[in-house]
């Protein structure tokens, strides 16, 4: 029986060390050969090993050699190699199953178990090594060769090889130098310190940088497609590397997808470590609490995944609507889409409509005949405040409901049962979203804010108001109008103290605080007081994105303050006021002036690149950059230019504060 023991043990040896050398290759036969005659001194052992049952459930395959030699001419060749890589993987199999060294008979005493808790560990620790392995390929084979081929100028520009590779070198120094380490001296410690929960926990913050990598995946791909097809020797670059051994025949697309997916099974590995812990271990604190920053970490990741992919399909929708100017807007949420039936009240029938519902507004649109540049055309918008929904219970009409918002009511039929539970369900949703964001920024839209606070509804008339210095508004603040010194002049309404046009205050009310004296007012003050009624031209127009008062979202902004926008010789530009508001914490919006009402331009800042240049004569410069678009800003000092590059790089990384730190979010205390 001892040799028969010493006999198993030596070939477990020889497994472990056969696999640990051939695990990421593709065992050449040289490799396998090299093994074979250590395989087979070991099995000219004493001959009691094919007589025991117990070897022969180990040995299938070698049991049965000779008669496969009789059946099949190249079994001969393949007895000559030794086991087969398959073959030895299924012995491991065998050998670590519970019962494999159970007592066949009297005298043979069961084989020590590893607890199933070192197993995990070890697994984690052997993954890895092999996900280092593979950043390595990532960051000092592609990235490092690419990079270099850029800088020679004949493949792709350099920023494109960064944009790719987003920041890869860091993910590969941290697990390089820091967690695969970490892993590898534990597992060493194990029987003195059998634990690996405190580690990961002092690691797991820095896996957040993987939100960056994940949200830049889609958009490393694309990349890589479109500069394939425009630079060949890019693609034969990209080509050559793949055909070498250590990328094992697969793209660089297929490697990339690595990191996407290693936090994933960090918590799968974890969930299943703290699983098998026994109750009196003393890693089951330490790893269930890094178990939950394990969790948060991928919740983030998944939330960058999420809103890159919600981008994405906002960007199609708003394609397939023709990319009206008013419907554009980065933060909208869609929340439903499809086909519905319009029921018509004056001829008794139904027309195919269809609608868009966002967390902001419902499109109701119809298909476009001639689909040149939109797929639909739309035919009304309606506001989601205000709006109330309900089902109807219409005999003729089955599956109906009705749609009530300020411009319009609808009756909507929906296909099924089950449709029509599905639109209820979003519209509600929708209105209940904008009913909370309503309560929560009640505060924000009470008035502008100046250094004295803004006059309430009911005190209209019988406070003398603060008027807006003209020199912070460069447009009406009632129509929107830009003021020019001959055809649209500056007043004040002396009820609310808006800089307004001539035509936007034609209009006399008595003021209590003047001694209910005759004074210029404007229109809304005009009908509030007097209780008169006016024709409104422009009744109805919307807001469209840049309607935002300047003074509004400065009330609740990440960052405001005054920059200048250079042109594009870097010598002059304009001055203006620029806002990241925290509700939309993902675009620039440039006012001309503070208190202006509506913004003449915005820029997305999702995927921008922050730079800093250099500080000379004075000058406190940094830049926006994507692709061939490049915006340069000059600050007043070189503190706010800080202040500016850190909320840019967080918006274009597309980090938006929590709620409950929106209070606190401003870097630079609105830097004013």
């Amino acid at each position: 029986m001892e040799g028969e023991e010493d006999h198993q043990q030596s070939v477990v040896k020889l497994v472990a060390v056969f696999e640990e050398h051939c695990r990421d290759s593709k065992f050449a036969w040289r490799e396998k050969q090299a093994l074979h005659s250590q395989t087979t001194a070991a099995a000219k052992q004493p001959q009691q090993l094919p007589a025991s049952p117990a070897c022969q459930s180990l040995f299938p395959r070698a049991a049965g050699l000779q008669g496969e030699q009789e059946q099949e001419e190249d079994e001969e060749q393949r007895g000559q190699r030794g086991l087969s890589f398959k073959c030895l993987r299924s012995l491991r199999h065998k050998i670590r199953e519970d019962n494999w060294r159970r007592p066949q008979g009297p005298g043979l005493e069961p084989g020590r178990e590893e607890p199933e808790e070192k197993k995990i560990a070890l697994e984690l620790l052997e993954t890895e090594q092999a996900y280092v392995n593979r950043l390595h390929l990532l960051d000092q084979v592609f990235y490092a060769e690419l990079m270099k081929e850029a800088k020679t100028g004949k493949t792709v520009p350099e920023e494109v090889v960064k944009m790719i590779f987003s920041n890869i070198s860091s993910i590969y120094q941290f697990h390089s130098e820091f967690f695969l380490p970490e892993l590898r001296k534990r597992m060493e410690d194990w029987n003195c310190n059998p634990r690996i929960g405190d580690v990961i926990q002092k690691l797991a913050p820095f896996l957040k940088m993987y939100g960056e990598y994940v949200k830049n995946f889609d958009k490393a791909v694309e990349l890589i497609t479109a500069w394939s097809e425009k630079s060949p020797p890019f693609q034969e670059l990209i080509a050559d590397i793949q055909k070498r051994k250590v990328c094992a025949n697969l793209t660089l697309q297929h490697h990339m997808l690595e990191p996407v997916q290693r936090i994933p099974r960090y918590e799968l590995l974890l969930k299943d470590y703290v699983r098998k812990l026994p109750p009196e271990s003393p890693d089951r604190g330490d790893a269930q609490k890094a178990l939950e920053m394990i969790f948060m970490v991928a919740k983030h990741s998944n939330a960058a995944i999420a809103e890159m992919e919600r981008l994405q399909n906002l960007w199609g929708v708003y394609q397939r609507l023709g990319l009206e100017d008013d419907i554009v807007d980065p933060s909208n949420q869609l929340i439903k889409e499809g086909p519905i039936q319009k029921v018509s009240t004056r001829n008794n029938s139904t027309s195919e409509k269809y609608l868009f519902l966002f967390n902001n507004m419902l499109l109701y649109c119809v298909p476009k005949v001639i689909q040149v540049g939109a797929e639909f055309q739309v035919r009304l918008r309606m506001d989601v405040d205000g709006m109330k929904v309900w089902e109807l219970k219409d005999t003729e009409f089955p599956h109906t409901f009705l749609v009530s918002g300020k411009q319009r009511t609808l009756q909507l039929q929906a296909r099924s049962g089950e449709e029509l539970d599905a639109w209820i369900k979003a519209f509600q949703d929708a209105i209940g979203r904008k009913e909370k964001r309503s309560e929560t920024f009640k505060a924000a839209v009470q008035g502008l804010e100046t250094d004295t606070p803004a006059l309430k509804t009911e005190e209209l008339g019988r406070r003398a108001p603060q008027w807006v210095r003209d020199n912070l508004v460069t447009m009406c603040m009632r129509c929107r109008e830009p003021f020019n010194a001959i055809t649209r002049r500056r007043h004040h309404c002396r009820a609310c103290g808006y800089v307004v046009c001539a035509r936007c205050s034609d209009h006399r009310a008595e003021l209590q605080y003047d001694g209910n004296r005759l004074n210029r007012v404007c229109q809304e003050c005009y009908i509030f007081l007097t209780g008169h009624t006016v024709l409104e031209g422009r009744e109805g127009k919307h807001k469209g994105i840049l309607e935002k008062g300047a003074a509004e979202v400065s009330s609740r902004s990440l960052l405001c303050s005054s920059l200048q926008l250079l042109d594009k010789n870097g010598k002059g530009g304009t001055r203006g006021w620029f806002v990241i508001p925290q509700d939309d914490p993902l675009v620039l919006y440039i006012y001309a002036a503070p208190q202006d009402v509506r913004a003449h331009t915005s820029i997305p800042l999702l995927g921008y690149e922050v730079k800093d240049l250099p500080q000379s004569d004075s000058r406190h410069l940094f830049q926006l950059a994507q692709s061939g678009q490049v915006y340069t800003f000059l600050a007043d000092t070189e503190e706010l230019k800080r202040c500016w590059m850190r909320a840019m790089a967080r918006s274009a990384a597309g980090i938006t504060p929590p709620e409950e730190e929106e209070e606190d979010a401003n870097p630079c205390d609105k830097a004013e």
